[in-house]
């Protein structure tokens, strides 16, 4: 099937169960529902976005976005909702929703915050300007980000993936326990729930324990994702157990080992996951297989409150995870891209296109020789987000031919994909951006025996040679080398948009390795700059370039005469598959409800209304 059929067969799901009857009870009819902009044509089907009046949740299952869906409808706001929703995903979506992974979390409430009532802050300035405080005021409100990226054990050393020989051994860095980094899934979503949830952390976690106590029904994409993993999951005993043979479509799913471990979760919070038994059983495993995590690592791991990144596209205010995520790499080829006249030359245009993947590869450049973990590494975040520094950037770019990454690198001499991604709007404006992964389908594929949850191999985006290509194909540098206590370098960019006099506005994000930067940047583009209404700018074919290799990624649906354009230019051009599910949210003006636009990517995204 192709793209565009696999994007309209994903909308009719979309609006089918928009028009659920749990969410007709919420919401009007899906007819009213569309606002005024552009709308993506397929056909006789029109990308539309799902209306609701009091919150949206936007995530890649249904059962879990249901979930979210629920808490909003018991009082829960955007956090309990994201929460709710990503522990339900660790259920519904093992491929990529997780406890043994980690991620990133970006949030914005109204109001006075209420971490520091909560001894989330002790001795800071909550809002204070340039002050300790990891929070940000902003129209009104308060937006903190969530760093709950995974760490290398306190054995981990910078050759450990390398054969005698210098080679990095592939196996090693993703496919045996040494690929696992210390999970900060549980850390990071029970942080974020405490210090700014509404709901208890109980109540959140209610919907995940019983999906997997009670089972679901497993969807034909669960069966064929099992199906093509089954090589992987029949070499480990506790994920063929679990998982094999694939339980064919419609058949129950029951994981009592994971309820289980959710049911210690919500009773102690993250000590239920860092200690104790669950702790214990990990900790065995890693000693039975060669891993390198310990009971130290393991009760050693904090999630961390840090200050969002805070940049500015025509006029909106955009905020964006620090390293090690992504959103400082997001937010240079936004400056990089500002004074280009990308409306005029219009959507997917070789015009517009050229530009784009010149500026992606002048910001990926710096991402692969100065980006790490800023715990351990000191990165120049003020210059490389100067309009100065940005303009010389910018300066760079040949507007009618492609610069070589040979070229860029030398002009700079001289001077993970299964993730998923899921957006909340509450019905007061609260927004919350979620991205979690466990790098690849599945991680490793080694459950932890009892527990009923995989682990992930996150440690392969470390450089396990600096200057060699990961699984993503990144060339990363030192700052990225491997590391005791080290977080590495993620692509992952959960982003929150605002209106230029503050007010919320658009919740986005996703999966796809080294794809989400750019995924998130044409979501954001398509919206701001061309115009599409929030399904539309979900839905519009996407494109990719990172410096190495040196080609531009393109999805089907781009013209002919656009890509004979670029490959005049002295592009190299490859058809990709589809690219990301950047599920995402949209909060409407004058209390005018919210939208909720799914990714047609993927056949089980949809956007549900409280």
């Amino acid at each position: 099937m192709s793209a565009r059929r696999r994007q309209a067969a994903a909308l009719t799901l979309l609006l089918l169960v928009g028009a659920s009857p749990a969410a007709v009870a919420q919401a009007p009819a899906q007819a009213a529902s569309t606002p005024a902009g552009n709308e993506l044509q397929e056909g006789e089907q029109r990308f539309r976005p799902v209306w609701s009046a009091r919150g949206i949740v936007a995530a890649q299952e249904p059962l879990a976005a249901a979930a979210g869906a629920g808490i909003l409808r018991a009082g829960g706001n955007a956090v309990d909702a994201a929460v709710a929703t990503a522990f339900a995903l660790a259920v519904t979506l093992p491929q990529a929703g997780n406890l043994g992974g980690g991620g990133f979390l970006l949030l914005w409430l109204p109001g006075p915050s209420p971490a520091a009532a909560r001894g989330c802050l002790p001795g800071t300035r909550p809002g204070g300007p340039g002050g300790d405080s990891p929070e940000r005021r902003l129209g009104g409100g308060t937006a903190v980000a969530v760093n709950f990226r995974e760490t290398a054990p306190q054995a981990a050393t910078p050759t450990m993936f390398l054969r005698a020989d210098g080679t990095v051994d592939r196996a090693r860095a993703t496919r045996s326990l040494l690929s696992t980094g210390v999970p900060g899934s549980v850390a990071g979503l029970t942080l974020a729930q405490r210090c700014y949830g509404r709901l208890p952390l109980a109540r959140v976690m209610a919907p995940a324990l019983r999906l997997a106590e009670a089972g679901f029904p497993v969807s034909r994409e669960l069966s064929d994702s099992l199906t093509a993993a089954a090589p992987l999951l029949a070499a480990d005993p506790a994920s063929r157990q679990l998982f094999l043979p694939p339980p064919p479509p419609g058949r129950l799913l029951r994981q009592p080992a994971l309820a289980a471990t959710l049911r210690r979760i919500a009773a102690r919070g993250e000590r239920g996951f860092y200690e104790g038994p669950v702790a214990d059983a990990l900790v065995a495993r890693m000693a039975r297989g060669g891993g390198l995590i310990r009971p130290r690592d393991l009760r050693a791991y904090r999630a961390r409150l840090v200050a969002p990144l805070q940049g500015r596209f025509r006029g909106h205010p955009v905020l964006g995870m620090p390293p090690p995520g992504g959103g400082l790499t997001l937010l240079q080829i936004l400056g990089i891209l500002e004074p280009f006249a990308l409306a005029a030359t219009g959507l997917n245009a070789a015009a517009t296109l050229h530009p784009m993947a010149e500026a992606m590869n002048l910001a990926y450049r710096d991402r692969n020789a100065l980006l790490g973990d800023p715990d351990q590494v000191a990165i120049p975040v003020d210059r490389l987000l100067s309009p100065a520094y940005l303009g010389s950037l910018r300066r760079r770019i040949d507007g009618r031919r492609h610069t070589s990454p040979q070229q860029v690198e030398a002009a700079a001499a001289a001077e993970g994909t299964n993730t998923t991604h899921l957006s909340v709007a509450d019905r007061q404006g609260g927004l919350v951006a979620l991205t979690t992964t466990l790098n690849f389908a599945y991680g490793n594929g080694i459950t932890v025996p009892g527990m009923g949850f995989l682990l992930n191999n996150e440690m392969d985006d470390f450089s396990a040679r600096p200057g060699s290509a990961n699984a993503f194909g990144l060339r990363q540098g030192q700052a990225n080398a491997i590391a005791p206590g080290r977080r590495p370098l993620s692509s992952m960019a959960p982003t929150l948009v605002f209106r230029p006099d503050g007010r919320p506005w658009i919740a986005t994000g996703s999966p796809g390795g080294s794809r989400i930067i750019t995924t998130v940047l044409q979501v954001l583009l398509n919206r701001l700059v061309h115009g599409l209404n929030l399904a539309g700018a979900v839905a519009a074919p996407r494109m990719h370039s990172q410096l190495w290799p040196d080609r531009i990624d393109l999805e089907e649906g781009f013209s002919p005469d656009s890509r004979r354009l670029l490959e005049a230019m002295g592009h190299t051009l490859r058809t990709a598959p589809a690219m990301g599910a950047a599920n995402s949210v949209e909060v409407l003006e004058a209390g005018g409800g919210s939208l909720g636009a799914s990714d047609p990517r993927r056949a089980e995204a949809p956007a549900v209304p409280e």
